[in-house]
C-alpha cells in the first residue's frame, strides 16, 4: 500500500493481530478507514493510514483460516495515533508473544491510545493494561471474561466503550462503528458516514447503543429497554430484580417502568418473565435437558417453581408442552 505524505495524514492506525484473530472484526475496522481515507472508492491512504505490525514477516492466520501478511516490524509505537489489538479465539489469548506485550506497554507509556477489538480486550487485560478502565466485551464472551478476570465486571450491553485512552468493542459489526467513531473524531462526520453508507450500514451507532444479543420475542427500538432485556439475558441463571437493572443502567426504577410501558405495554417484571419463559421453551426443545436443569439455567428456585409458573402462563406443564411440540400439537 503506497504511503501518503506524513503531513496529509490525520489518523494513523497500527494493528496487532492475535493468532486466529476474527477476520470480520479486522476487515470491518480496516474498510471504514480505507473508505474514509480517500475520495470515492480509490483506497489511497491520503487522510489516514493503517499498517499490520508483527515481530516477523510470517503471515498471521485468522480463525477462518485466511492469513494476513504483516506490513512492518513493531518498532516505535509513537508513530501511530492508535494501536488496535484484534483478538479472536479464546484459547489463543494466553499465547500472545512477549514482544507484543512489551510493545503494548511501550505504547501505553508513550500515551498512544490502545484499542481492543473482539477478544482484544481480553489481551489488553491480560497484559495488565486495563486496570482502572471500563471494558466492552461481547455478550457471547461475557462469562468467559468473568472466568478469566476475577472481580472485573465487563460492559456487555453496549457496542463499544471509550474510557480515556482505552477503547474497546465487542467485535463483528461493532468494530466498524468504533472505527467510524475515530474517523468522526479525526477526519469528520461526513467521512465517517460515507464509509458506513458504502458498507451498507444505515448510520453510525453510538457507544451507548445496545449489542444485538440473543434473539428476543420482545421487539423494541427503545435503547434503554433493549439494554435492560440484554442484561437479563446475560444473567439468566441469577436474574436481577427490576431495581438492580435500573441501578446498573443508572436510571430510576420509575423511568425504567415508563420506558417499558411506552414501548412494550407491560412492566419490566412482566417482560423479564416473558424472556425467561421464552428461554425455557427453547431449552425444552432439547431432549437432554431435565426440568430441574432448565429451572436452574433460567433462574427458578427449583423444578416445582418452574412448573407452577409455566402452567400459570402457558396453561400446561413444561413436560406437557414438550410432548406437544414433539407430536406437532
Amino acid at each position: 500500500m503506497p504511503q501518503a505524505p506524513a503531513d496529509s495524514l490525520r489518523l494513523r492506525v497500527g494493528f496487532l493481530l492475535a493468532r486466529r484473530f476474527t477476520l470480520s472484526a479486522f476487515a470491518n475496522f480496516v474498510d471504514v478507514l480505507r473508505l474514509a481515507a480517500d475520495e470515492g472508492d480509490r483506497s489511497r491512504p491520503i487522510r489516514c493510514s493503517w499498517r499490520v505490525l508483527a515481530t516477523s514477516s510470517q503471515p498471521v492466520q485468522s480463525s477462518c483460516g485466511i492469513a494476513v501478511s504483516p506490513d512492518e516490524k513493531l518498532g516505535d509505537p509513537s508513530r501511530f495515533d492508535y494501536i488496535v489489538v484484534v483478538g479472536g479465539l479464546i484459547d489463543e489469548i494466553e499465547r500472545l508473544e512477549p514482544e507484543y506485550t512489551a510493545f503494548l506497554h511501550r505504547a501505553a507509556r508513550a500515551g498512544v491510545p490502545l484499542v481492543g477489538v473482539c477478544t482484544g480486550a481480553f489481551i489488553l487485560h491480560r497484559a495488565g493494561l486495563m486496570n482502572g478502565y471500563r471494558c466492552c466485551v461481547s455478550w457471547f464472551h461475557h462469562e468467559d471474561f468473568l472466568e478469566q478476570f476475577d472481580g472485573l465486571r465487563p460492559v456487555s450491553d453496549r457496542i463499544f466503550v471509550v474510557d480515556r485512552d482505552r477503547l474497546t468493542c465487542s467485535g463483528g459489526a461493532s468494530s466498524a462503528h468504533l472505527a467510524a467513531f475515530l474517523i468522526d473524531r479525526h477526519i469528520g462526520r461526513a467521512a465517517a458516514q460515507k464509509s458506513l453508507h458504502i458498507m451498507i450500514i444505515d448510520e453510525a451507532m453510538a457507544a451507548d447503543d445496545p449489542q444485538p444479543g440473543l434473539p428476543l420475542e420482545l421487539k423494541t427500538q427503545d435503547t434503554l429497554v433493549r439494554r435492560a432485556l440484554l442484561m437479563l439475558q446475560q444473567n439468566m441463571d441469577t436474574p436481577p430484580g427490576v431495581a438492580d437493572v435500573a441501578a446498573h443502567l443508572q436510571v430510576s426504577r420509575r423511568k425504567l417502568e415508563r420506558h417499558f410501558a411506552a414501548s412494550l405495554s407491560m412492566s419490566p417484571a412482566e417482560a423479564f418473565m416473558r424472556v425467561r419463559l421464552s428461554q425455557v421453551r427453547m431449552l425444552l426443545g432439547r431432549p437432554d435437558r431435565t426440568i430441574s436443569q432448565i429451572a436452574a439455567e433460567t433462574g427458578f428456585c427449583d423444578a416445582s417453581h418452574l412448573i407452577r409458573v409455566f402452567r400459570d402462563v402457558m396453561g400446561v406443564t413444561p413436560e406437557q408442552w414438550r410432548k406437544g411440540q414433539r407430536e406437532g400439537v
